[in-house]
């Protein structure tokens, strides 16, 4: 194959067409309805299926696919993303909340979720649903004492070891 016509895939999987569910993200971030929040870098959606009592997705207004396509670029946005992510925990004091992302997410548009730890909505129904917010498939974006750094640092280290 051509190295033209592998970049011309790879452009292409990055559209995806406004019918499709894997676009939902840029669709609601436009309903007045779900937004919280925004600012000049982000804006904060209530999850349409929300798998806890208060889930929050904080989605950045450049087009980025998955957290493969990040690079030390990014390195403030994320950072941002956080702290926004963190001022929407500071509204419920007494809710325990994790930050983080899906290691194999299925929507389109990089998001930080924002999750209160009840877990407890109609909407969690399966196992997969479980899993994707208390096993390693959720990469929590802020670091804790066993792992300093944020797990999605270490995938930015893993793509750009420049940054070391």
């Amino acid at each position: 194959m051509s190295k033209r016509k592998a970049t011309e895939m790879e452009e292409d999987s990055c559209k995806i067409p406004k019918s499709s569910w894997q676009g939902g993200l840029l669709r609601s971030i436009k309903n007045p309805k779900m937004k919280i929040k925004e600012d000049d870098k982000v804006t904060v959606i209530k999850d349409l299926y929300p798998k806890a009592v208060h889930h929050y997705l904080v989605i950045p207004k450049e087009p980025i696919v998955n957290l493969l396509k990040l690079t030390k670029d990014h390195l403030h946005l994320l950072e941002h993303m956080d702290a926004v992510g963190m001022e929407i925990t500071s509204q419920f004091p007494k809710e325990e909340f994790r930050l983080g992302y899906h290691a194999v997410p299925s929507m389109s548009q990089l998001h930080l979720h924002v999750i209160s730890q009840d877990f407890n909505s109609p909407f969690l129904k399966t196992k997969k649903h479980w899993n994707s917010f208390t096993s390693k498939f959720f990469l929590e974006s802020q670091g804790n004492t066993k792992n300093p750094l944020p797990s999605v640092f270490y995938v930015m280290l893993c793509q750009t070891p420049d940054l070391i």
